[in-house]
């Protein structure tokens, strides 16, 4: 399936971010997503849902929709 999300993820500088992210996704239900560290983004297949885009932002990786 293509990804038609996209959400900039400025904040995400490395490795670590990006394990941090997708285990946080994952464990809150998200699926279908693919976290890219080169493009500082996430892309999904479905939006996030807003208490996911809040618990990102709690861990310190504030996202914005593109």
């Amino acid at each position: 399936m293509k990804k038609k999300h996209t959400y900039k993820v400025p904040d995400m500088s490395c490795g670590h971010c990006v394990n941090r992210i997708t285990a946080l996704l994952g464990s809150m239900g998200a699926k279908g997503f693919e976290v890219s560290l080169e493009q500082q983004r996430i892309y999904s297949e479905e939006p996030l849902e807003e208490k996911v885009i809040k618990a990102l932002e709690e861990a310190g990786y504030p996202v914005a929709a593109e």
